[in-house]
């Protein structure tokens, strides 16, 4: 009996950095057998990014990497090499899933497109991601997270709730276009594999990253084909609150409707410029957000977040802090549900990881092992597996296969 949902699927991870890695990682958390292939001497490009232990960069101790490699073997293989493309076939053959993040004009020069590796295995679900997708002009365009965050329109209302209306437009932190890109393949990717399942057939998955980012900005993007408007970063008018500044951090303020706004103004103890009738009137106020904002974000500025997000919340304001790193891993709602756990890596020792965002009763998601060593798993693989000797994996060693 499976102890993991997915447990007996059989993953080929061809893919770098964030998006195919993290799609695989997701797969593999949930008990699949993963294969990460990378090239020799090199590896994945995740390897050189930090966060590093002591910012000392080493190609075995990135955060970045760590993180999203766990539960995979890894192996080294130059796939340009005639060898090396033989033994990648081999194990396209072996697997249920191929995830991989090369451009459509790359797979072709390597002889990999879909119909190709359909020959070898029609049972195939192959989830393919690139920037903007397998068709169209740009479909052979590369781009870096910064291009994809934008290219999907999230920046362009990004800052939320800012004054300055003028202010450009920013990208999220870290590679949040990436990680969204990879969870959307994920589920793509888990629906291919129930139709692989229950209907016996192999299908390609085409995943663009822009079309990832714009499925999150549906409500804002759908508003100007069909009503001629878009949403603008500044407050010039709309809802009052946003992102506020506070004596510790920033909280999320939703005062909206009147209720909501009455709540708030309870809970500052009804500021003197509060009191004024206009200001009572939703629709005043939302015509004339960039007035009051300030006055609301000098009022707000008096409290901790704690403060202002158990006592707004009491009195019927919705609130929301906004959590720092040391705020989530001091979490007693996270520490309770056993949300980090620490994972033994034969470079950097033990470090918590964070787990997966949902608790299965039956088949839990778990960390069994930590990131691979580059070609770590290689004789495992090329021997163990697919039948080749250790003289052979010394020659490919020695060629620069491996």
């Amino acid at each position: 009996m499976a102890t993991n949902a997915l447990e007996g699927a059989k993953v080929l991870e061809f893919a770098e950095f964030v998006s195919g890695p993290f799609c695989a990682k997701l797969l593999a958390d949930l008990g699949a057998e993963v294969i990460k292939v990378e090239r020799p001497l090199v590896g994945d490009s995740a390897r050189r990014k930090g966060p590093f232990p002591q910012d000392i960069p080493h190609s075995e101790r990135s955060g970045l990497f760590l993180y999203l490699n766990t539960n995979k073997k890894g192996i080294s293989l130059d796939v340009g090499t005639a060898l090396g493309k033989r033994i990648f076939l081999k194990l396209v053959q072996w697997a249920d899933i191929l995830i991989e993040d090369h451009l459509p004009q790359e797979m072709e020069e390597m002889g990999l497109t879909y119909g190709a590796l359909r020959e070898v295995n029609p049972r195939l679900v192959m989830t393919s991601i690139t920037p903007y997708g397998q068709t169209g002009p740009y479909a052979n365009y590369r781009a870096y997270n910064l291009n994809t965050f934008h290219a999907g329109g999230e920046g362009y209302t990004t800052p939320s709730g800012s004054v300055d209306v003028d202010r450009e437009p920013l990208k999220a932190g870290g590679y949040l276009a990436d990680y969204d890109c990879g969870f959307s393949a994920g589920v793509a990717t888990l629906a291919a594999r129930l139709a692989q399942v229950t209907m016996g057939i192999g299908q390609h998955v085409d995943v663009s990253k822009q079309e990832a980012m714009m499925a999150i900005q549906r409500v804002e993007l759908s508003n100007y084909p069909n009503d001629g408007q878009y949403s603008t970063r500044g407050m010039r008018t709309g809802p009052i609150g946003g992102l506020l500044p506070c004596k510790d951090g920033y909280v999320m303020v939703t005062a909206a409707e009147n209720h909501q706004w009455l709540a708030l103004m309870d809970f500052l103890g009804n500021p003197e410029w509060s009191q004024a009738q206009h200001w009572k009137d939703e629709m005043y106020r939302s015509r004339h957000a960039a007035e009051i904002q300030p006055k609301l974000e000098e009022a707000i500025r008096q409290y901790t977040k704690e403060e202002i997000y158990h006592g707004a919340q009491a009195k019927g304001c919705p609130i929301g802090i906004v959590y720092d790193a040391e705020d989530i891993f001091n979490s007693t709602q996270l520490r309770a549900r056993e949300f980090f756990c620490e994972v033994e890596h034969p470079e950097v020792g033990r470090l918590k990881y964070p787990t997966v965002p949902y608790i299965f009763s039956k088949t839990p998601a778990e960390i069994k092992s930590p990131a691979p060593l580059l070609g770590q798993h290689n004789e495992a693989v090329l021997c163990d597996l697919l039948g080749y000797s250790r003289q052979d994996l010394v020659k490919m060693r020695q060629a620069g296969i491996v």
